[in-house]
């Protein structure tokens, strides 16, 4: 009897090709199928950064795909089991006794001078807007109304699980993966007695939508997630949150808060 087809995506590490190898025998000896191309289930082996090129590799895949991660050092937001828990994690999948469990994506679209039609990305952590060499100028809208017209460094918006990434680390809040919501947090804005922004992350609700409009400049660097969009004639970013949702196999609910204080507070 054949359980299903797996997919495993692993970084470069030792201790992550080790885990590959064991990972692979418990889940051929418990009936699974080893399947780059067609899975059912991805699990990555490596950290958080190695989930996140595993979920845009099948991104395309969403509406079928369930995600798993295998953390080789530190215990990530993304990755649940450690290599040591292989045997039980491969246990705990045939059994599927878990609930299932779902996250919001970011629903980006990048829209240029020299083109119609906007192109499309789905962000599980989050995008930044930034500006090369000079002071970056955009129109803030939400939901078609305009909010505010930033200067400063850049712009980030990101997911509830991307809240605890970068987002963090340029004062954003930290918001609960469960909250169906995304977030726009200033880069190093530019306030004085002439310019003027909130200066405050902003949590918007999946019924609205985020738009934000640049000045025409060749020298914008965009990214999703990990990765760069490379165009230079860019006319603006909206956001919303995803159709899509990322789908977790065997999640182990350990509690959100508890995670978040292991990773930035330590023992108290």
């Amino acid at each position: 009897m054949t359980e299903g087809k797996v997919a495993i995506i692993q970084n470069k590490q030792e201790a992550s090709s080790a885990a590959n190898n064991k990972l692979t025998a418990l889940l051929k000896e418990a009936n699974y199928t080893i399947d780059q191309n067609d899975p059912d289930i991805v699990i990555s082996i490596g950290g958080d950064g190695t989930f996140l090129s595993a979920f845009h590799e099948f991104d395309h895949k969403l509406d079928r795909i369930r995600f798993l991660g295998v953390h080789t050092g530190h215990l990530g937001f993304y990755t649940d089991w450690r290599d040591f828990e292989l045997e039980e994690l491969v246990s705990n999948l045939s059994n599927d006794e878990n609930p299932p469990i779902s996250y919001p994506l970011l629903d980006v679209q990048v829209k240029y001078y020299d083109q119609k039609k906007p192109q499309r990305f789905l962000a599980l952590n989050e995008a930044t807007i930034k500006r090369a060499t000079r002071t970056m100028v955009a129109d803030v809208y939400i939901k078609d109304e305009i909010f505010e017209r930033f200067r400063g460094d850049g712009l980030s918006v990101s997911t509830p699980t991307g809240s605890t990434a970068y987002n963090k680390s340029v004062g954003g809040a930290v918001l609960h993966p469960r909250i169906n919501a995304f977030q726009l947090a200033e880069i190093a804005s530019l306030n004085n007695r002439v310019f003027r922004t909130l200066g405050s992350p902003i949590i918007i609700s999946d019924s609205e939508w985020l738009e934000i409009s640049l000045e025409e400049s060749s020298d914008y660097m965009v990214t999703i997630d990990r990765f760069t969009v490379e165009h230079d004639e860019i006319e603006s970013i909206s956001f919303k949150i995803a159709d899509e949702r990322v789908h977790f196999a065997s999640y182990r609910h350990m509690h959100f808060w508890r995670r978040v204080k292991d990773s930035f507070i330590g023992e108290v």
